[in-house]
C-alpha cells in the first residue's frame, strides 16, 4: 500500500470510504437525475461493488476516487478524484479526473473545488505530465466543470466501449489537462 493520500479543501475533505458512504452513496446512483448520462442507474449491489473497487484502488495506490464530505457537518456528497482510465479506452493508459455528487449540491462550485485539490495530487504530489476527462457529448454540466478547471477539449469524440452499441450516450468527448499548463495556471 502506497501512502494513503486525503485533500483537503476550505470547505472539504477527500477521504477514503467508509461503510456509512454506502447508503448515501446507493442513493445517488439510484437517482435517475444524477445518472441521466450513464447507460443505466445502479441497484445496492451494483453501488456497494463499485465502493469496494474505489476502496481498492485508494488502498493500492494511495489515491483514487474519493469521497467527498463537507468540513462543516460531515455530510457525504458524492466523489471526486482521480482513477486510471479504464484500459479498453482508445486514450489509455492515462489517469482520468471525475466526480459525481448529489443533486442537492449543485451549483455551489463543489466539483470545481474538489477536482482542483485532486487536480495537486495529481500534478504537485504524483508528478503525472497529464490528466483526462470525458464524459457523453449530451453532458454539458460536466463538461462546463472541465472547462472551469483549465481543460482543453480534444478533437478526439469516441465511442465509450462500456456504454451499449446504439445508445445516444455512447459518444463522448475528451478533455485533457497537461501538466505545464496546470503550473500555467495555479
Amino acid at each position: 500500500m502506497n501512502k494513503l493520500i486525503e485533500p483537503q479543501t476550505e470547505r472539504l475533505q477527500l477521504r477514503q470510504w467508509r461503510d456509512e458512504d454506502r447508503t448515501p452513496f446507493a442513493d445517488l446512483n439510484a437517482n435517475p437525475q444524477v445518472m441521466e448520462y450513464f447507460p443505466a442507474i445502479l441497484d445496492r449491489a451494483a453501488s456497494d461493488a463499485a465502493v469496494d473497487r474505489l476502496s481498492a484502488h485508494i488502498a493500492e495506490h494511495g489515491w483514487g476516487f474519493w469521497a467527498v464530505e463537507r468540513r462543516e457537518d460531515g455530510k457525504f456528497i458524492g466523489f471526486v478524484g482521480l482513477q486510471h482510465a479504464p484500459p479498453e479506452l482508445p486514450f489509455s493508459p492515462c489517469v482520468e479526473i471525475g466526480w459525481r455528487l448529489a443533486p442537492s449540491y449543485w451549483g455551489r462550485g463543489y466539483a470545481s473545488e474538489a477536482a482542483n485539490a485532486a487536480l495537486c495530487v495529481a500534478f504537485e504530489e504524483l508528478r503525472l505530465r497529464e490528466v483526462v476527462s470525458f464524459t457523453a457529448l449530451q453532458n454539458i454540466r460536466s463538461q462546463r466543470v472541465m472547462q472551469r478547471l483549465g481543460m482543453c477539449e480534444d478533437s478526439q469524440v469516441f465511442e465509450h466501449p462500456r456504454v451499449p452499441a446504439g445508445s445516444p450516450l455512447r459518444r463522448h468527448c475528451l478533455y485533457r489537462l497537461r501538466a505545464k499548463q496546470w503550473r500555467g495556471t495555479a
